[in-house]
């Protein structure tokens, strides 16, 4: 066994070299690296049910160390981040760790407690009756109730979310809802439904797009109401002129109407404003004008248009009539006398 202790330390350190070789060689076909990813899903654990969370991250980007081939098959889903909420308090600038793991051990993470700072908030159900704001009414309507219509008799939306959306700075209520509508209203009662309902807090509406930035989520029970607004139309009066219609018949052959004119000429109807709104003149009946051959002149009864009245019931209408002129002979010249 001479040969086995014989010249053993260079024996040994012949494989030690041997095994560092081996070492950097598999080192060199797969080298340590790193990989940049970003994580869309943050958990958020062990919040108390009274607590919200505003504006809250959704993402982080971290830094993975591990063996080339570790690394090629590591995504973002091969990590989790997630938030320990369990002794949280409230307040606008909560120190809390966001604390990221890989899925395998075969992988590090850089950083794996990443120092954030929260807003947090007291969280609370208010409910709110939904008011309509006035509706413009279509020319000629006056809009005499909005109501806002929901499942319950009394519309009232309930809104969960931080305490701070819902109050003022002296923790005063100052969330109110409302509802608009935007066609102009021209009918005696319409329905509209799935109008949203916009959040308005010391009179600036309240950006919805918000509501999905917390955790848990804020939001109304009923985003969407119905609508039913009743309007009507009063009676108003407006000046119109009086137009006479073409004569049924001419005067007979050898005579011309010249012209035609009626006393008064203008006239006030009387009626519903949306009526009225197409009523601009009113035409008076002709006369038949067959067995005049001279100026002639007729009381009408004025023919207001249904659902008009006025307090001139009848117009005096007198039409011209004149004889074609007779063409005269021309005058026999003189005979021109001889020298």
């Amino acid at each position: 066994m001479s040969w086995v202790t014989e010249s053993w330390r260079l024996k040994l350190l012949a494989i030690g070299l041997s095994v560092l070789m081996l070492g950097a060689v598999a080192f060199a076909q797969n080298p340590s690296t790193f990989k940049t990813l970003t994580i869309n899903t943050i958990q958020y654990n062990n919040l108390a049910d009274n607590l919200v969370v505003i504006n809250a991250p959704t993402k982080v980007t971290v830094r993975v160390n591990g063996l080339a081939d570790a690394l090629q098959s590591v995504t973002a889903s091969s990590l989790t981040a997630s938030f320990d909420l369990t002794k949280v308090k409230p307040g606008p600038a909560v120190k809390v760790n966001l604390i990221v793991t890989p899925v395998s051990s075969d992988v590090t993470v850089q950083t794996p407690s990443i120092p954030f700072v929260l807003d947090v908030d007291r969280r609370a159900t208010v409910a709110l009756p939904v008011q309509v704001r006035p509706p413009a009414a279509a020319a000629g309507w006056l809009v005499t109730k909005s109501q806002a219509e929901c499942p319950s008799t009394s519309c009232v939306v309930n809104f969960d979310g931080p305490v701070g959306w819902e109050t003022d700075s002296h923790g005063l209520p100052n969330l109110k809802a409302y509802v608009d509508v935007n066609a102009p209203i021209g009918g005696e009662k319409i329905n509209f439904s799935n109008l949203p309902v916009t959040l308005v807090q010391g009179g600036t509406p309240v950006d919805s797009t918000n509501f999905a930035k917390t955790v848990p989520p804020s939001g109304l029970d009923q985003p969407s109401v119905g609508v039913v607004v009743l309007a009507t139309t009063s009676t108003t009066r407006k000046q119109v002129v009086f137009v006479v219609a073409p004569p049924i018949h001419q005067p007979p052959a050898g005579y011309n109407l010249t012209g035609i004119s009626f006393n008064p000429i203008f006239g006030v109807v009387i009626g519903r404003a949306d009526i009225l709104l197409n009523v601009t003149s009113v035409i008076l009946p002709g006369a038949d004008l067959s067995g005049h051959t001279s100026t002639f002149a007729v009381t009408v009864t004025v023919p207001y248009p249904a659902g008009v009245t006025g307090a001139q019931q009848t117009v005096r209408v007198t039409y011209t009539i004149s004889r074609f002129p007779t063409a005269q002979p021309s005058p026999t010249p003189s005979p021109t006398p001889s020298p």
